[in-house]
């Protein structure tokens, strides 16, 4: 019997702004007033003619949209992480999925001033991207990707290195 040698991918889970989770949580706010206004709506229009087919369409319409958005919301809040496999370094992002190809990553960056981690490309579609979990995850994420790829370089920048690079832009 064959074993595979695929190891079990590494998942850290996205960290998000309390600005972003206020924005996410008005949004699902907004889909279930949306609703609620809808269905109020829709009500009220069963006791009236119900021949129109443009009446029909909106309530469906407007239903459709706030469920998806909703739905579309919640995903974010659940499913949205990093994920390292053995090829790939994968970003989640509700339904959205990104994916980079480990041999492709060229060197890791820590922004210790501002507290980024950075993944720098060798193609030039995609030059960097910025890592978003908690801090105290960097050293462990740095690890995973270096376990699965050795010729991922590593450094960090001070913050008065970054506060000069900054001024010389």
């Amino acid at each position: 019997m064959k074993t595979s040698s695929k190891s079990t991918p590494r998942k850290f889970p996205f960290r998000f702004s309390a600005m972003m989770l206020a924005v996410l949580i008005l949004l699902l706010l907004l889909c279930t007033g949306g609703t609620a206004l809808t269905l109020w709506q829709f009500l009220d229009f069963l006791k009236g003619d119900i021949g129109s087919v443009w009446e029909w369409m909106k309530y469906v319409l407007m239903f459709l949209v706030c469920g998806l958005l909703f739905i579309l919301v919640v995903a974010m809040l659940i499913r949205s992480q990093y994920i390292i496999t053995d090829r790939e370094l994968i970003l989640q992002f509700g339904l959205i999925r990104t994916r980079y190809e480990l041999k492709k990553i060229r060197s890791v960056r820590h922004f210790m001033g501002s507290g980024r981690l950075a993944v720098y490309f060798d193609d030039m579609k995609n030059q960097y991207a910025v890592i978003v979990v908690k801090e105290e995850w960097f050293g462990d994420f740095v690890k995973a990707l270096r376990e699965k790829n050795e010729d991922i370089g590593y450094d960090f920048t001070s913050p008065e290195e970054e506060e000069e690079w900054k001024k010389k832009k």
